[in-house]
């Protein structure tokens, strides 16, 4: 059964190569991080913030191209956790039908903090067990 959560915490690194993004179960007391690059980290800190952009990013992209052919970004589910990799759907309503589309959670998480408002975020529980379990 997925859990919902909320983007709680962004950690860029300027010296480091890791960046990270913490996910908070919006109904309760438990979190996790997950490892993502810089540019995906830069992107969601960037839109938390409400930074202006002169041109549509790679995630603004997405979203005007899915908006434009009518479809609506409905949610990102992230689904499993193996060998320490995270793995996530984004979730699109086109025509009555809820289309999963396969994305790293880094992606689908810079798309639903693109969104207004930020589409839901689902979490496995399962994936929720096992992240704070290797914690």
């Amino acid at each position: 059964m997925p859990v919902e959560m909320q983007l709680s915490r962004i950690i860029i690194s300027e010296i480091n190569e890791d960046q990270y993004v913490f996910l908070k179960e919006v109904d309760g007391d438990r979190q996790f991080p997950i490892l993502i690059g810089i540019f995906e980290a830069t992107s969601i800190d960037r839109r938390v913030k409400k930074v202006e952009r002169l041109r549509p990013l790679t995630h603004d992209l997405i979203v005007g191209v899915v908006e434009s052919m009518g479809g609506e970004m409905d949610s990102v589910v992230i689904t499993d956790l193996k060998n320490h990799t995270y793995y996530a759907k984004l979730r699109i309503r086109s025509a009555g039908e809820l289309i999963e589309i396969d994305a790293r959670p880094s992606d689908a998480l810079a798309i639903a903090v693109t969104t207004d408002p930020p589409l839901p975020i689902w979490v496995d529980e399962n994936v929720i067990d096992e992240a704070i379990a290797s914690l």
